[in-house]
């Protein structure tokens, strides 16, 4: 395995290089359409002790300079069949990708019930996965799974890892879900790639992807709310903290808040091919915009994504109106109350808006 360390935009630096730690895939044990993969276990990377200054960094983000280069991890819960395999996968047209915690059970719940329904609209299948990490210890742990594989068994919609999940890790879990899609679902026309506390008016999202002229999926589209220009956080107390040590530039390059975004099949693997070659940061839709920049593609900004809320609205305006958002594609932070009563309430037949 060979661990990189960021340094120019997208040239490197090798520091240590481990012979072995990779391996080759075994071929999956089978149980209730569950693949486990076995791959060599990923072992501490002590060579990053010799980075400057490294013993100033927070325990957290040595942890993360120690074992930011292991990218296999054994899979929980898998999918193999979800796209009608790799052949038929050209049937989804959109796949929603959505980043969930173990633990948020109802916020799962939540959205298998609204937005996120497994349905044929407009004339094209939109299809659903929940990708998720492991949390806690022993008992816990197994108790947390034990729930998860009982969503399985009832949802059949769930992709799980044996890694932490963290904040930090938040870019690994993209980028096992993208392998698991080159594997499973390389034909996929569009995805969105979003939190489990967004909402999303799908009907919208389908009528503007079909609207798209001469990109049925095969052609590049990324686009959400851009950002441009964004420095990095240099504040160790921050959640969103990364040293010059780990990026060295003053900031990030173009990209798409990671609350919600939307893309086609081909960038999703052009993305995933790029990672291969850029090692990982904790940031996971700013690295997104590293490995566009890597494929000479670039992010667009989209006016219906909205990752930040509605901040327009005067302080009269109750900002759950669903007049707001029946013309929006995705808005970021919702209980799961509020994306239940705005999922019923945009699909009021009898809803009247601004004098319609």
């Amino acid at each position: 395995m060979v661990f990189y360390l960021y340094k120019d935009f997208l040239d490197y630096k090798i520091l240590h290089v481990d012979a072995g730690m990779d391996g080759s895939r075994i071929l999956p044990f089978i149980q209730n359409t569950s693949y486990v993969f076995s791959w060599p276990s990923c072992e501490k990377n002590m060579s990053v002790d010799n980075i400057t200054n490294f013993h100033l960094l927070p325990d957290r983000m040595q942890d993360y300079f120690y074992y930011q280069h292991c990218r296999h991890f054994p899979m929980l819960l898998d999918l193999p069949d979800k796209c009608g395999g790799a052949d038929g996968s050209s049937e989804v047209f959109l796949l929603l990708v959505i980043k969930s915690s173990p633990e948020n059970h109802d916020r799962r719940e939540t959205l298998r019930k609204t937005w996120a329904n497994e349905s044929l609209q407009n004339s094209v299948w939109i299809r659903r996965i929940f990708i998720i990490g492991s949390m806690g210890l022993d008992i816990e742990k197994k108790r947390v799974n034990k729930v998860l594989k009982l969503e399985q068994s009832q949802h059949n919609d769930i992709l799980q890892w044996d890694f932490k999940d963290t904040f930090y890790n938040l870019t690994l879990k993209q980028i096992l879900f993208l392998e698991w899609m080159e594997r499973n679902c390389p034909k996929a026309r569009f995805l969105l790639n979003g939190d489990d506390d967004v909402f999303v008016n799908t009907n919208n999202v389908v009528k503007y992807l079909q609207s798209l002229e001469d990109n049925d999926g095969s052609k590049h589209l990324f686009t959400g709310c851009l950002i441009r220009g964004m420095p990095p956080i240099r504040d160790s107390r921050s959640k969103y903290f990364v040293p010059v040590q780990l990026y060295e530039l003053d900031s990030y390059l173009p990209y798409c808040s990671g609350g919600g975004f939307f893309l086609s099949g081909y960038t999703a693997l052009v993305i995933y091919k790029m990672s291969k070659s850029i090692a990982l940061l904790p940031i996971d839709d700013a690295y997104m915009g590293l490995c566009l920049a890597k494929a000479g593609l670039s992010p667009d900004m989209h006016l219906g994504v909205k990752p930040f809320g509605l901040h327009s609205l005067s302080r009269r305006a109750d900002k759950y109106d669903p007049c707001f958002y029946k013309e929006l594609l995705l808005v970021h932070k919702f209980l799961s109350a509020q994306t239940y009563l705005m999922w019923h309430s945009i699909n009021d037949p009898n809803l009247k808006c601004f004098g319609h």
